[in-house]
């Protein structure tokens, strides 16, 4: 009876050591947000994601923009053939309008003919500058938006305290898991401990 006493004490002990070693481990990964100097032993102690913060911005945005979102993907449907076809078609309405307007005196038969043709000059005509304008404004979009860029720089505007907090809401169960693992490690690690201390 006693023995199984002592197994028990080891694992709960070992099963706390390992739960306060993971609390630990994860809090270091965000604290201490300012350094700590150790004169004597001449040491700086701070977190991983305060210290590495400018290089996790760089990575996070190089990963969004080669594997989640590149400018392409944006872009590519940024002017549609019906965004194109809807200019196209607004053109036209404005100057049958204005045609009206200003052609009251012209027999409506030319008038009826003089819009035909300018409708098709509109069709053809409006819808290369459409295709030509389209693709210049792309190509511009193209090269002055930096999604890596954007992403790092929102990153490094961050307060650390701020950034802490998402990532804690992302991986918040994550985390939670890591330290009951640690916990049923040490447990595991203190019954071991046990049994060889009484039978060895």
């Amino acid at each position: 009876m006693n023995n199984i006493i002592k197994i028990l004490i080891l694992a709960v002990i070992g099963g706390l050591i390992g739960y306060i070693t993971n609390v630990i481990a994860i809090k270091l990964i965000f604290r201490p947000i300012n350094p700590i100097k150790i004169p004597i032993l001449n040491i700086e102690i701070i977190g991983l994601i305060p210290k590495r913060k400018v290089e996790i911005a760089t990575n996070i945005g190089t990963i969004i923009e080669d594997q989640f979102l590149s400018v392409d993907e944006i872009i590519d449907d940024m002017i549609t053939h019906k965004d194109k076809q809807d200019i196209i078609d607004y053109i036209k309405v404005k100057i049958n309008l204005m045609l009206n307007e200003k052609m009251t005196l012209i027999p409506s038969t030319i008038r009826s003919l003089a819009q035909n043709y300018i409708s098709e000059i509109i069709e053809e005509e409006i819808r290369e500058a459409i295709d030509d304008v389209s693709e210049e404004i792309i190509s511009k979009a193209k090269s002055r938006i930096n999604i890596k860029e954007i992403v790092e720089n929102k990153i490094n505007e961050l307060d650390l305290y701020e950034l802490e907090s998402i990532i804690l809401q992302i991986v918040k169960n994550e985390l939670k898991h890591i330290e009951i693992l640690g916990f049923i490690l040490g447990l595991f690690i203190g019954v071991i401990q046990g049994i060889i201390t009484i039978f060895i």
